[in-house]
């Protein structure tokens, strides 16, 4: 891995996994994906309940959100050689990050976590992947900001199928920051 992936935290769950060994180090790409970019392990690790706890937001949910790709998308970090591998791959970075965040004390973010999840499994099984990408949006802004009327209004449509579940998520998206 390169000096500048180690500060990522791709590249931080990279070296997570290969210090860890066994099946999952295996899975990790050659390069490690060092890539820095932003997304919702940023998101939540710039919120104010992550004060102080920075870098640890941003790995646990970039260990979260490295599951769901697995399962939906593509990954960055690991390489499985087949999909039912990836999918249990999946499955242990979602429990690997919530274990994280349990150690936190962080219930109300477990919470937005395990919806979050949910949400955009059935977003996807819905056929609506834009869906599902604004729930992660959203569910990654309620852990770094807590939730508001809105995000739990949001996901009540969610999980009731409504048509206007998306656009309530990208609502509670937009909101202000400083006031969730």
């Amino acid at each position: 891995m390169s000096a500048r992936g180690a500060g990522t935290a791709l590249g931080r769950l990279a070296e997570l996994l290969r210090e860890q060994g066994g099946l999952m180090a295996s899975l990790v790409g050659a390069d490690g994906s060092a890539r820095g970019e932003q997304g919702p392990a940023q998101t939540a690790a710039s919120g104010p309940r992550a004060e102080g706890r920075r870098e640890e937001y941003e790995l646990l949910v970039e260990t979260v959100y490295e599951g769901y790709l697995l399962h939906y998308g593509a990954a960055r970090v690991l390489d499985p050689p087949e999909e039912d591998l990836g999918l249990l791959a999946g499955d242990r970075l979602y429990a690997l990050g919530l274990a994280r965040l349990v150690a936190l004390g962080d219930t109300e973010a477990v919470a937005e976590l395990a919806d979050t999840i949910t949400l955009s499994a059935l977003a996807h099984a819905a056929g609506e992947p834009e869906l599902a990408d604004t729930v992660w949006e959203a569910g990654a802004r309620a852990v770094g900001w807590g939730s508001s009327p809105g995000h739990r209004r949001a996901k009540e449509l969610a999980f009731a199928g409504a048509p206007e579940a998306i656009e309530a998520m990208r609502t509670s998206v937009a909101g202000d920051p400083a006031s969730p």
